[in-house]
């Protein structure tokens, strides 16, 4: 019998130590759910950051808000110190937490859940633990945006993350191009459990005859006819996100009974509302918090996410969209495509930075866009929190019959 085993075998409900930054809407819902449907563990969030600030500052954004839903209800949690003297998640010092281990250690954690390494006390927690408690690992890291080709600074890095996930005893991958990365740096398939990147599923589709009237009164407000079919993005006005292609595409799809809504701010707002206001089909929507995005989704037939990166290794806004039965278009960057989009069932991929195809999906997705966001809600029933707890569950419980026999 190993230590793993042994500590998935105890007598009693086992406890997870989860160890993430800060509270953020995406995580919340899923450690509440966590309380209410396993029955083999319980957790505690141990976040690093040091305190859930009451409102954050985007830089993207280029704004200070309040995310208008819980983050921190249904579960139990603590705000470690961070006596970091440059605070935050941008750089590897940023958190700097001296009681972390000890709090663990105290809560008395039969295994530890770590929700990205690259933070020093993150990488600390893996390397203290490893070979004491079963190291769970999770992250959305993939190799879409590597470079082809040997290099030097590749091979290093390559290297340096085999060292730095040799310290994982299994790593709860999101989706294939997240497996395929674990893959490169050294995890076995033993260690990898599918555990899908998932959102708050039922909070985007529940109520769903009142989130579609409110969304035909505000297209209707645009101007925006019935019979319209309208495309959307939703997300932040940067470079990264590269809007402006979808709003070229668009323009020269030049369909009649269409429309775009651009929902979001940031640094290429003011450029875009100018090059693009003779436009009466395009209408720029500024930032909507979240208990408002069920309603902002609808507006849209077919969700766009036309990211050209790097970063962007998933997207879920797609999740968001297809939650709210909407078909979708993403561009081959974002690290959701290879789990989410079925080309011609739900949606198109295009390649990233090429206008023309882009402009192809726009009007491939004009065909059935309605039968496109019937099959989206579909697809995503595979990508919930439900499947997130059970994997965990089927891991304590593979333990104990594994440590029986």
């Amino acid at each position: 019998m190993t230590y793993k085993d042994s500590y998935f075998n105890m007598n009693r409900t086992r406890r997870l130590a989860v160890i993430t930054t800060h509270p953020i809407q995406y995580n919340a819902p899923l450690f509440r759910l966590t309380n209410q449907e396993n029955g083999s563990f319980t957790i505690k969030v141990f976040y690093t950051q040091s305190q859930l600030e009451e409102k954050v500052h985007d830089p993207d954004f280029g704004f200070s808000f309040a995310w208008d839903i819980p983050l921190t209800e249904g579960y139990e949690f603590a705000f470690v110190k961070n006596v970091s003297s440059n605070p935050g998640t941008r750089h590897f010092n940023g958190i700097i937490n001296p009681t972390l281990i000890d709090e663990i250690e105290k809560w008395k954690a039969d295994a530890v859940l770590v929700i990205g390494w690259s933070f020093k006390s993150h990488l600390k927690v893996l390397r203290y633990f490893h070979g004491k408690i079963p190291v769970l690992f999770r992250g959305d890291s993939n190799l879409i945006d590597e470079p082809q080709g040997f290099s030097i600074q590749k091979l290093l890095r390559r290297l340096f993350l085999r060292w730095v996930y040799h310290y994982v005893d299994y790593a709860l991958y999101v989706g294939e191009a997240n497996k395929q990365y674990y893959q490169v740096h050294g995890l076995k398939k033993e260690q990898l459990l599918f555990a899908p990147h998932a959102i708050d599923n039922n909070r985007f589709s529940g109520n769903d005859k009142e989130y579609d009237c409110k969304a035909a009164a505000w297209r209707s407000e645009l101007g925006i006819k019935e019979t319209d079919c309208v495309f959307l993005f939703a997300g932040k006005l940067t470079s990264k996100k590269d809007p402006e292609i979808l709003i070229k595409a668009f323009v020269a799809l030049n369909q009649k009974d269409t429309a775009l809504i651009m929902v979001g701010n940031g640094a290429l707002e003011a450029e875009l509302k100018e090059r693009y206001k003779l436009h009466a089909n395009i209408f720029f929507i500024p930032f909507q918090n979240q208990s408002g995005m069920p309603v902002v989704y609808r507006l849209g037939d077919i969700f766009v996410l036309p990211s050209k990166g790097p970063g962007e290794t998933w997207g879920l806004a797609v999740n968001e969209a297809m939650a709210c039965s909407r078909g979708v278009i993403v561009s081959d960057k974002c690290g959701c495509v290879q789990d989410l989009v079925q080309t011609g069932v739900n949606g198109y991929v295009f390649g990233s930075g090429d206008i023309n195809s882009l402009q192809s999906c726009l009007h491939l997705s004009l065909k059935d866009y309605k039968l496109l966001g019937d099959n989206s809600f579909q697809i995503l029933q595979n990508h919930t929190y439900s499947a997130i707890i059970q994997q965990l569950n089927r891991l304590f419980r593979k333990n104990e019959v594994h440590a029986a026999g």
